[in-house]
């Protein structure tokens, strides 16, 4: 019979362990990760505690190395990290409270859902009732009772991604890992995955979310991580971030059959200092302060009685973002 992890001791042996009261669920201090002369993450410091937080980053910026550390797939190069305020690589209790779904995890598509999930709620120690049940009901939570008879390797994309995340949910964890859990995903099943981690975090659980998708995370949270090289480039509210990005240079681009007609209805605006015509059904519109001109998009455009088919921000991403904050830090 396995060791029940909430008596496993610093040492290995069998003791009591609670969290410490009021300590957040993950905590790194100057943690850096190399591999021998790549550096994976790099002085990073940070407190987490409830809710959903995204955090972002172009492939290649750490965050899988991040997750990896947090979850005990990897040991820090240097510093330290607790969870809910324990060193988990001296007292592997806290991981009890945790549940993962990785990046590009194997599947046993032989299995079905059902079984594949009753299969982990076993080892957690449930009686093989106990695990059905728990099985069937965080199924359900995600949405897949209907198909969870069906073996895994007839499932699609989204369906595979939610049963992944519906075995993370088995041990009713407090400190959930999700690493890009909407790649590859169709638009529904997309949906469906935001909804869930959205009422994860309204539950009260602490959920850490990567993506390399700007407007990915900006549906599911406001609080974000982003990382750049390995470094943490910024820690805090969306909103609040992209309040500061308004305020240099943008484009909007709206597609419309009279693009120089509408364009003349823009220039007066006091928020905006140009206007382009990259083809014949294109108009782009050059701001700085984006929200400014949107505010009063809709109104324009009914005025001048123009047709826009579209309307893109192409400024108005994680690239562009970075670039900013980079430039803060010059």
């Amino acid at each position: 019979m396995m060791p029940d992890l909430n008596q496993i001791g610093e040492q290995g042996e069998t003791q009591n362990w609670n969290a410490i009261p009021d300590a957040p669920a993950v905590m790194l201090d100057h943690v850096s990760k190399w591999y021998g002369q790549v550096i994976g993450l790099n002085d990073v410091s940070l407190a987490i505690s409830g809710g959903v937080t995204g955090v972002l980053g172009m492939n290649g910026a750490g965050k899988s190395t991040l997750l990896k550390i947090i979850v005990g797939r990897l040991r820090p190069s240097q510093g330290q990290i607790r969870l809910f305020g324990t060193d988990p690589f001296k007292n592997p209790a806290p991981y009890h409270r945790l549940g993962y779904v990785s990046e590009s995890e194997k599947m046993y598509d032989w299995m079905t859902g059902l079984d594949f999930v009753t299969t982990l709620a076993r080892l957690y120690g449930m009686t093989r009732g106990e695990a059905k049940e728990r099985a069937k009901h965080v199924l359900d939570f995600v949405g897949l009772t209907d198909v969870s008879n069906k073996e895994i390797g007839k499932y699609s994309k989204g369906m595979r991604q939610r049963v992944k995340i519906a075995h993370a949910l088995v041990n009713d964890p407090d400190l959930i890992i999700l690493d890009e859990p909407l790649q590859g995903c169709d638009p529904l099943a997309r949906t469906t995955i935001m909804n869930v981690i959205r009422e994860l975090g309204a539950m009260g659980k602490t959920v850490l979310v990567t993506s390399h998708i700007l407007s990915e995370i900006e549906r599911i949270t406001e609080q974000i991580v982003i990382l750049h090289n390995g470094r943490l480039l910024a820690l805090g509210n969306l909103h609040a971030i992209r309040e500061l990005l308004d305020h240099v240079p943008h484009r909007i681009l709206l597609r419309t059959p009279s693009p120089r007609e509408l364009g003349q209805e823009f220039l007066p605006h006091p928020h905006v200092y140009g206007v382009r015509f990259p083809n014949p059904e294109e108009l782009i519109i050059e701001t700085n302060n984006l929200s400014g001109v949107h505010e009063d998009l809709p109104s324009i455009i009914v005025q001048s009685g123009a047709v826009v088919t579209s309307i893109e921000n192409p400024d108005d991403n994680l690239e562009s973002l970075l670039g900013y904050l980079m430039e803060g830090r010059a």
